[in-house]
């Protein structure tokens, strides 16, 4: 009875979390739909900021990563491809690997480990500092002006970021991997763009996107979500990293499960 009643009280808890999540990512986009207009140059101001700081002041660690992220998988793919049927082959490798897996995921890592953990830590603050009440106070929502951006700076941030990955793995990879072998430049790269196909640039948009928004939902969830103590704050920033990867790993299966199988 006992476990019964615990793994009952999970479910709950569990679902009641992701109920509060669909909410706040349901609010972004219908206030950033509809009512945009409301405060639009301090809104804007933020998305840009966020985008910014999430994006933009993340190129040059994302540069590193994606380039020895592209010369382990070109170099890979070389060794494998002669006994699958020739080097030809390495565009399949790469749309499969990279443009329909590795960019979204790779990106929506960096982005949860970089700037989830500052947006729950910082709507955190503001929580603690009683800013929220201060907006209520001033006739201004405070979900419009903190959380929206927030979500929707995510989103653009992590479809920047999910381009730029695989761009760069795929052409750092042969610069660095491909060289010595074999095949050409150009048939290296004629052969990706003869695999690749606007259902693979569409479903890795789709999930930059699915992705942003559930990154920025679950995170800026967990921030509204301190109360009480401020150590609050880091436990808050925990579960929302943890959640975050949980959800994108579970939509990036169902999505590749309906497009791919």
């Amino acid at each position: 009875m006992q476990v019964a009643r615990y793994i009952g009280g999970i479910i709950l808890y569990r679902t009641r979390t992701l109920n509060d999540i669909w909410n706040v990512l349901v609010f972004s986009i219908w206030s950033a739909s509809l009512r945009f207009w409301l405060g639009r140059r301090a809104t804007t101001n933020v998305i840009l900021k966020q985008v910014y700081f999430t994006a933009f002041e993340a190129l040059p660690i994302i540069s590193w990563t994606a380039l020895l992220l592209g010369l382990i998988i070109v170099t890979q793919a070389f060794n494998i491809l002669p006994r699958l049927g020739g080097e030809e082959r390495i565009g399949e490798v790469l749309v499969w690997t990279v443009i329909r897996e590795v960019g979204p995921l790779f990106a929506s890592i960096i982005v949860t480990a970089r700037s989830g953990t500052a947006i729950a830590a910082e709507l955190g603050t503001m929580r603690m500092s009683r800013q929220f009440e201060a907006l209520d106070a001033m006739g201004i929502d405070p979900m419009h002006y903190l959380v929206m951006p927030r979500v929707i700076g995510a989103a653009i941030s992590l479809v920047i970021l999910t381009f730029y990955i695989e761009a760069v793995t795929i052409l750092g990879g042969f610069l660095l991997a491909g060289l010595g072998k074999s095949i050409s430049f150009t048939t290296y790269m004629s052969s990706f763009f003869g695999e690749i196909g606007f259902l693979d640039i569409g479903v890795s948009l789709l999930k930059s996107v699915l992705f942003g928004v559930i990154i920025g939902a679950v995170c800026c969830y967990h921030g509204l979500m301190v109360s009480g103590s401020i150590t609050r704050i880091p436990q808050e920033t925990t579960k929302a990293v943890i959640g975050s990867l949980w959800v994108i790993f579970v939509a990036d299966g169902i999505i590749t499960f309906i497009f791919f199988m």
